[in-house]
């Protein structure tokens, strides 16, 4: 789905009271559409969780994207991901 689509529901999930975390795979435009929560990850299009097969890269991407949730940062916050 458009990034720019995305970030813009998110925005208005969250104003339900609903948190949201977004998986970013462009960072200028994440930049431009301020999602609340955003895990920015170093991947081309298409694979927002990295190479298929690669469950521990996956699981990775997928806990350092919750635990956005638990940030005290003040949002939007658009974090890059580190492997390791």
């Amino acid at each position: 789905m458009c990034n720019q689509s995305v970030g813009l529901i998110a925005g208005i999930i969250e104003q339900a009271g609903i948190a949201t975390i977004g998986l970013s795979l462009l960072k200028m435009v994440t930049r431009k559409v301020r999602p609340p929560r955003s895990l920015h990850v170093p991947f081309p299009l298409g694979y927002p969780l990295g190479e298929p097969n690669d469950a521990r890269l996956q699981q990775q991407v997928v806990r350092a994207a919750l635990n956005l949730l638990q940030s005290t940062d003040e949002l939007p916050i658009l974090q890059d991901f580190v492997s390791g």
